[in-house]
């Protein structure tokens, strides 16, 4: 009886070491080239969440000009009431939700207003001036959007 064991697992073959590195490099290679284009892809859509983000805000900062008659001195005015001396028609409910006074890599946005005219900018995925590619700044400019 236990030749008969002996003959059944010395004529089991496992796979060798060999093997198994040359499966593993050909998976983790496969996993490279889908994972960079998995990244790209991600960095795409958080551009063009920015730009969607940018232009609600666009649209509530109207909105707040036409309740205030003038533009807001920070972005929070338009979840929190700045107070009556300041825009007695606000509200009464928030022009945009807290989490939409952030980009897409959650970062503030960069917010300057003349009183009548406004720019917002977000600083692009390493939330620094300039850059290229995703590192690029992007901006929306009231007085360039009006033009077109």
């Amino acid at each position: 009886m236990q030749t008969k064991y002996k003959t059944i697992f010395n004529n089991s073959r496992g796979m060798t070491l060999v093997e198994i590195l040359i499966v593993l490099a050909i998976i983790g290679s496969i996993m490279a080239v889908i994972g960079g284009r998995v990244m790209t892809s991600l960095q795409k859509s958080r551009v063009k969440q920015t730009g969607i983000i940018m232009s609600q805000l666009s649209s509530a900062l109207e909105l707040y000009y036409s309740d205030c008659n003038k533009m807001p001195q920070s972005l929070k005015a338009l979840i929190e009431s700045p107070g009556d001396e300041e825009c007695a028609d606000w509200g009464p409910t928030p022009y945009v939700k807290k989490d939409l006074l952030k980009d897409a890599w959650s970062r503030d946005f960069v917010y300057e207003s003349d009183g009548s005219t406004f720019s917002l900018k977000s600083l692009g995925k390493d939330g620094r001036e300039g850059g290229s590619q995703f590192d690029k700044d992007l901006s929306f400019d009231e007085k360039d959007s009006s033009d077109k």
